[in-house]
This record gives C-alpha cells, sequence and structure tokens, in this order.
C-alpha cells in the first residue's frame, strides 16, 4: 500500500507495523511520513523505507563530496555530489549510524534499484531527490519542517498562530480550497501547501518550488501587469486571471506588510475546483498572521546573526580568541580552517547586497559551515572544520566559481585570495592576514590573475609590501629619484618612466623602447639625461635595485 499524499513506489514493502530505527520513539523526532507529506512533489520521491515511514528524523546533515561518509541517529543526510552509485558508501554509512534517510540524484533510472537494494540492506530510507532541485533549498526546507510543529496526517485548519509558516499555508489551502505558497520580497519560496494531485499545480509553482524561486519569466510578467506594485502599497488582495499559453492558473495574492514595510507575499492558486467565497477574506488574516511571524523571525535571525558576525569580526581582527565562536556555533577548535577575502574596484559594489548575498549562497553551498563577515573594504569568508588534506585547488575551484558568478550574473568584477590552511581556529588571524597581503599586492597592480594564493604572486606581494614601506617612510627613498619624479611632473617629460622600462628590460634597450613606443636612441638619451639631472650611477646594482623600487611608487610620491 502506499501512504496518502505520498508518491507510490514500485516494489516497495508494505510499511505498517514496522519498528522504527534504532529503537527510538516516534516522539524523540519527526517521523519520516511528516516530513515526506510536507516536502512532497516534486522535490524528492521515496524509493525505499526498509524500516518504515515512523522513523524519527531529527536533523539534517550535508554530506560533502570531500567529507568521509558519516552520520548521527535521526539524520536526513544530503549526499550531495554523490550521484547515482557515488552514493553507496553514504548509504551504508548511515546505516551503519542509525540514520533515519539518506537523499541523493540519479543519473538515470537504473541507478534506483542498486540504490533500493543497497538502502534495504543498510536498513535506512532512500529519497531521490529532483535533478533541478537545488541543494541547499532542500537542506532550508527540510530543516524549517523539522524545526516547525508536526504537520497534520489529515487536511485541517490548526490554530493560525500556533504554527509556523507551513502549517499556516496548510490553513490557507483549507480555507481557500486552494494551492498555497507564501513568498519573501525577492518571490523566494519560505513555505508552501501540500497537494495530493500534481496536475493540479500549474507551471509557475512548479519551477517556483523546484527553484526556490518565481523565475524570471513569470516575473517579468506579473511585474508587466502591475501585480507587484499593488502587493507592495496595498492591503487588499488582488486576483491574477489565468493565462494558459504561460502555464498560469488563476490566483489570488495579497501583500503581507508590517506598517508600510513589505515582508512578502502569499500566493493562492486554484487548482481543479474553485477557490472558496470566502478566499479574500481568509487571505486578509492569513497576511496579518504571517507578518508577526516574519517580524518575529527576523528579530529572532537578527539577534542572532549579530552575535555571530561580531564573534566572527574579533576572530578575524584578532580581538577575541577562538573560543567563543566554537562555543556558540558548535565548532571544533581543532579541525583545519582557511579565509577567503574578495574585494572589488568600489567599496560600494563589493557591500551591495546581492553581492554578499551571492558570496554567501555559493559559499554554504560548497562547506555547509562557511561564515561570512564584511569587514570594510573587504568580504571575509572563514571555511572552519575543512576536512584533513583538502586540496588548495578545490578551494580555488570555489573562490573561482563566486568570482565568475558575480561577473555573469551582476557585472560586477571581483578578486579573490586564499589565506593559508591553518590548523585550527586560534590560528585564523594568520590566514585572514596572508589573504589581506595577496588582495593589497592584487589591489597594487602587475597581478594579471582574479584569484590567487600566495603560492601564485609570492614576488608580487613582497615587492608590494616594499613599495608599501617606501610610501609609509620617505626616509628610506632617495632623494636624487623622487627630485627626477617631481622633474618629469614639472616639465612634462618621461625620464622616470623610461629608466623603469630600461631597468626592467635588464639593459636591453631596443625591448624597453618597443615597450614606450619610441626609437632605441630616444630611450638612451633619456636615460643618460636622468643621470645627468640626477646624479645617480646606474651601472651600480644597488642605485638599480632602489630605483627599480622606487620608480614603481605613484607618480605623486
Amino acid at each position: 500500500m502506499t501512504t496518502p499524499g505520498l508518491p507510490a513506489t514500485p516494489g516497495l514493502p508494505p510499511t505498517s507495523g514496522l519498528p522504527p530505527t534504532s529503537g527510538l520513539p516516534p516522539t524523540s523526532g519527526l517521523p519520516l511520513r511528516r516530513l515526506l507529506m510536507s516536502l512532497g512533489e516534486p522535490l524528492v520521491e521515496l524509493q525505499a523505507a526498509p524500516q518504515g515511514l515512523d522513523v524519527p528524523v531529527r536533523d539534517v546533515a550535508i554530506l560533502d563530496p570531500e567529507d568521509p561518509p558519516t552520520a548521527a541517529p535521526g539524520e536526513l543526510v544530503l549526499a550531495i555530489g554523490a550521484r547515482g552509485r557515488a552514493a553507496l558508501p553514504a548509504l551504508r554509512a548511515a546505516g551503519r549510524a542509525g540514520a533515519a534517510a539518506v537523499a541523493v540524484k540519479l543519473d538515470g533510472p537504473g541507478q534506483a534499484d542498486a540504490l533500493r537494494e543497497a538502502a534495504t540492506e543498510a536498513g535506512v530510507a532512500l529519497l531521490s531527490v529532483r535533478r533541478e532541485t537545488r541543494w541547499e533549498h532542500l537542506d532550508s526546507l527540510a530543516r524549517a519542517i523539522i524545526a516547525g510543529p508536526d504537520a497534520p496526517d489529515t487536511p485541517g485548519a490548526p490554530e493560525p498562530n500556533a504554527g509556523d509558516l507551513f502549517s499556516l499555508a496548510q490553513t490557507v489551502a483549507v480555507l481557500t480550497n486552494g494551492i498555497v505558497s507564501i513568498e519573501d520580497t525577492s518571490s523566494r519560496v519560505l513555505a508552501y501547501s501540500r497537494s495530493s494531485d500534481s496536475d493540479e499545480v500549474d507551471d509557475l509553482r512548479r519551477l517556483s518550488i523546484l527553484g526556490w524561486q518565481g523565475p524570471e519569466p513569470y516575473l517579468s510578467k506579473l511585474r508587466e501587469w502591475g501585480i507587484f506594485q499593488h502587493l507592495r502599497t496595498s492591503d487588499a488582495p488582488i486576483a491574477v486571471e489565468p493565462h494558459p499559453e504561460l502555464g498560469l492558473r488563476r490566483r489570488l495574492a495579497i501583500g503581507i506588510r508590517a506598517g508600510a514595510q513589505p515582508l512578502g507575499t502569499i500566493w493562492v492558486q486554484e487548482g481543479a475546483q474553485p477557490l472558496a467565497p470566502l478566499a479574500d477574506q481568509a487571505l486578509v488574516g492569513a497576511a496579518r498572521v504571517a507578518a508577526a511571524q516574519l517580524v518575529r523571525r527576523r528579530r529572532e535571525l537578527s539577534a542572532d546573526t549579530r552575535l555571530t558576525r561580531t564573534l566572527l569580526t574579533g576572530l578575524l581582527e584578532g580581538s577575541t580568541g577562538p573560543q567563543s565562536l566554537a562555543t556558540h556555533l558548535g565548532l571544533d577548535l581543532r579541525r583545519p580552517a582557511t579565509v577567503l577575502a574578495y574585494s572589488a574596484h568600489t567599496t560600494e559594489a563589493l557591500h551591495r547586497s546581492d553581492v554578499t548575498g551571492l558570496i554567501s549562497v555559493h559559499a554554504a553551498a560548497r562547506h555547509r559551515t562557511a561564515l561570512l563577515a564584511p569587514i570594510e573594504s573587504r568580504v571575509y569568508v572563514l571555511l572552519p572544520e575543512l576536512p584533513p588534506g583538502l586540496p588548495m585547488a578545490t578551494v580555488r575551484g570555489w573562490a573561482e566559481e563566486v568570482v565568475a558568478a558575480a561577473r555573469e550574473h551582476l557585472g560586477v568584477p571581483l578578486r579573490a585570495a586564499i589565506g593559508s590552511t591553518v590548523d585550527g581556529l586560534a590560528q585564523v588571524p594568520d590566514s585572514r592576514a596572508q589573504a589581506d597581503r595577496i588582495l593589497d599586492a592584487m589591489g597594487r597592480g602587475g597581478v594579471d590573475l582574479d584569484v590567487a594564493a600566495l603560492i601564485d604572486v609570492q614576488a608580487e606581494v613582497l615587492v608590494s609590501e616594499m613599495l608599501a614601506l617606501l610610501q609609509e617612510r620617505s626616509g628610506l627613498r632617495d632623494p636624487r629619484l623622487t627630485a627626477l619624479a617631481a622633474y618629469d611632473r614639472r616639465h612634462g617629460t618621461r625620464l622616470a618612466e623610461s629608466v623603469l622600462a630600461w631597468l626592467d628590460a635588464l639593459g636591453e634597450v631596443r625591448v624597453a623602447a618597443d615597450a614606450l613606443h619610441i626609437h632605441p636612441n630616444t630611450l638612451r638619451y633619456r636615460v643618460r639625461r636622468a643621470e645627468q639631472l640626477t646624479g645617480i650611477d646606474l651601472a651600480q646594482p644597488q642605485q638599480r635595485l632602489l630605483a627599480m623600487l622606487q620608480l614603481r611608487l605613484p607618480a605623486d610620491e
């Protein structure tokens, strides 16, 4: 038999009467049955449940491809990056640990049989995840469902002020006879009601749940029709007429507002049956309940976010020890860590919410405990609890993904520096300092890289720091070279530039002249003239070395 609201799975054995895994009572976590009823189509499909559907799910764990396959009792393990048979070690480890379920993406239908057999042998439930589903969205959704009150087994109307957003969405669905989603102001789905018939769901809802955000072609149409403008400025519901050519069914929508501040939107899609006569009235009440929940959530998240940001900033700057952050977030002090630092051509561009959001999302997708902190003109990402021996190329790839995405999607050119991998959180300030040294060198020019580690730019970093010392301490400069730069500014000549080009070319006149696009005899004249005006002797190695450094300072120095 199949459980109501769950997709049928060929060959799946009956589940009634089977004991929960590890002998734990169902009350010690959210039953897998209820988690699946809330997730449902189109995100996941149940492939096997050898211990039944009453096994308790207590938490969600993300298994990175670089991590050894581990799990804990009662966890839903998201096997990221392990498609098909590559998920077999995760399944076996989850079974040994007494995990509740493993979620995996399949490359083809033939893989399901082998994985179902392995899940049955391991005694752990197997969920297949739609290929289009983003892991971070499934993670957030599952955690929200587990943290909230139990979803009812049958449709009902729980007290609106007693549940989370998922309970509220289900309540609105019952009262309106529709299919409900609750979104934030960026059209990101926060919660949605269950639907027993996938044929009732139109393209906009299906794609929104899969991508966790409304697809842009549909959103642009809603903007064109003035729907979003109404939702931002009015407390009244608005109807969206059906558009079969776009795959859109009839909808009602209402803005969620706290005074004049927009917080989000509730959407009710009409299914096979018409919406209830009092659907408008139900939406008005639901919007008020949702506003209270979102305001409370923002306050709670804001307080926790501020504390995390304060502790992280203190650690990066070396003013706060690592124990406070480790205790607050449950981090292991002794596992390896590294710092990534990002900068842009302008601080305003870097600190735009969409840029910091992009960095945050990419970092979290690649490393589940990644932490982000904007400090002055840079954004830092701390990657704690790294697997021992993680290749530098892997971290470099993560940084390159962020830089490429920022350029492609936001038109913002970023630079990224990879700090040293340190043995624990206590050495994080050292990793941050190294990342800063690299960005400093990249910012001064001469580094044709968007992403760099110290090994890539060792010489450039050291020269950059020497130049910074010369800038700060004028007493270390040769006054004759300073006078040469001043002569060029007064007379509009290019003697200093010519001397530096000649030195960089190791005295090869033709190479230096070609670089300056001048005749070799002109270059020879300029070098002799510079020596005559200043009295410097470029035949002396020490003088050449100092000139190669000092003449790289900005012209106004």
